[in-house]
C-alpha cells in the first residue's frame, strides 16, 4: 500500500467517525441535554467508545502530519541526491586529470579553480567527503574491496583510499573504496 492509499484510507476513517459524532450528538433532544448537563449521570457506553473512538483518530491523525512533516522535509533535504550521485563521477575524473597535470601549465591552473568552484558549490549542497585514509573501517561508510598485510596501519585500519565516499545531509550517497590492513 503506497503513501496515497494510505491517506485516502485515514481519511475516510476520519469521515466516517466524524459522521458518527455528528449522529450521536443529534439524536439527543435539546431539553436531555440540558438534564444531563446539570445531573452528570453516568455516561452511556456509547458515548465512551465514541470519545474513545475520537481520541484515537486525533492521535493517528497527529502520528499523520508529524510523518507526512518528516517524508516533506526528507524530500527536500534529498531532493538532488541523483544529480549529486551523477557529479560524483565529474569529481572523480577531475581529481584524475589534475593529478596528471604538470606544474605551472596555464591550463591545470584553471582546471583547479574550475574543481574549487565544484567542490563549493556541492558543500553549500550539503554534500560532505568521508574521511577514511587511517581511520578504523566502518561499513557504514566503507567498502573494503581489499586486504593487505601492513606494519604501518593496526589491523582494521584503511590504509589506502580508492575512491573516494561523500555524504549529502549526513546520509552516505556513496561509500569510500578503501583497503585495510589486515
Amino acid at each position: 500500500m503506497n503513501n496515497e492509499e494510505k491517506i485516502q484510507q485515514e481519511q475516510a476513517e476520519a469521515e466516517e467517525i466524524r459522521e458518527e459524532a455528528c449522529e450521536a450528538e443529534t439524536e439527543v433532544p435539546a431539553e436531555e441535554a440540558g438534564q444531563e448537563a446539570a445531573e452528570e449521570p453516568a455516561k452511556d457506553p456509547e458515548e465512551e467508545a465514541l470519545n474513545a473512538k475520537y481520541l484515537r483518530l486525533m492521535a493517528d491523525f497527529q502520528n499523520f502530519k508529524r510523518r507526512t512533516e518528516k517524508e516533506k522535509n526528507d524530500i527536500y533535504a534529498f531532493a538532488n541526491e541523483k544529480i549529486v550521485s551523477e557529479l560524483l563521477n565529474v569529481i572523480d575524473n577531475f581529481e584524475r586529470a589534475l593529478a596528471m597535470a604538470t606544474e605551472g601549465d596555464g591550463f591545470a591552473e584553471g582546471m583547479k579553480l574550475i574543481f574549487k568552484q565544484l567542490q563549493g558549490v556541492l558543500e553549500k549542497s550539503g554534500v560532505a567527503e568521508i574521511e577514511a585514509l587511517g581511520q578504523d573501517f566502518d561499513p557504514n561508510f566503507h567498502n573494503a574491496v581489499m586486504m593487505e598485510d601492513s606494519s604501518e596501519h593496526e589491523s582494521g585500519k584503511v590504509t589506502e583510499v580508492l575512491q573516494k565516499g561523500y555524504m549529502l545531509n549526513n546520509r552516505v550517497i556513496r561509500p569510500s573504496m578503501v583497503k585495510v590492513a589486515n
